[in-house]
């Protein structure tokens, strides 16, 4: 079992769950962040400090196209391990829906 980072991350992307990660395990694109599901050691700390509950169990319904999604974009994107200021306009994306077809992207943070 792993945790993975879904869509309500995208234009948000809070990194409080890096401050707690013990392993080092999320990294950063664009606009949103990802775990590596061979690294992460299934702790679970970081889901409580996601505020847009983008953090969840791989066990979940619906969760594995984002196991798929978050694994290929670890190996491409680079690693974060420290917290940085989220978008200032975060807020207007929180709860939108369909962030996935409307706003994701493959770049890497610039």
């Amino acid at each position: 079992m792993t945790y993975i980072v879904n869509e309500n991350c995208i234009k948000c992307k809070f990194t409080d769950c890096v401050d707690v990660c013990p392993v080092d395990c999320f990294y950063e694109g664009e606009n949103m962040l990802v775990i590596n599901p061979d690294e992460c050691i299934d702790c679970g700390v970081c889901e409580p400090e996601c505020p847009v509950d983008a953090i969840v169990s791989d066990a979940e319904e619906g969760a594995q196209e984002w196991v798929e999604l978050n694994d290929k974009y670890s190996k491409i994107w680079p690693n974060i391990n420290t917290v940085k200021d989220s978008p200032s306009n975060a807020s207007d994306y929180e709860n939108e829906k369909d962030k996935f077809n409307k706003y994701f992207s493959e770049n890497i943070k610039s």
